[in-house]
């Protein structure tokens, strides 16, 4: 999988390509806890590119999610593909997660223009 992390005024903005598996959940779950160890305010992940996802993915989302919210930062999840948002689904936690249909929506949620 690749990561690519950028940021956008006081969005961090994390791209994913590829599986989200038991291999590649490590490096997601350790770029995710830099940005939750320096309390980042608001971050986005795209999944537009994620064409497989299993539950080492979801634990990975389920700890950034908790570690997010203990400093009333956000985590929003965007572009979800067919694949991945089955697997929220399946695991009933569509309605957990803040998911946008797009980038754009979760940029305007989150307060700023894509």
């Amino acid at each position: 999988m690749k990561i690519q992390m950028t940021c956008q005024g006081d969005i961090h903005i994390l791209e994913l390509v590829g599986e989200l598996d038991y291999h590649s959940s490590p490096e997601l779950r350790e770029k995710l806890n830099e940005l939750s160890a320096k309390q980042a305010p608001k971050i986005l992940v795209n999944l537009k590119g994620v064409d497989y996802m299993d539950s080492s993915g979801i634990a990975t989302f389920v700890e950034a999610f908790q570690k997010t919210k203990r400093y009333q930062g956000r985590l929003i999840l965007a572009e979800l593909t067919d694949t991945v948002r089955g697997v929220f689904e399946i695991a009933k936690l569509e309605s957990i997660f803040e998911i946008s249909p797009t980038v754009d929506e979760a940029f305007t949620r989150l307060g700023a223009k894509a």
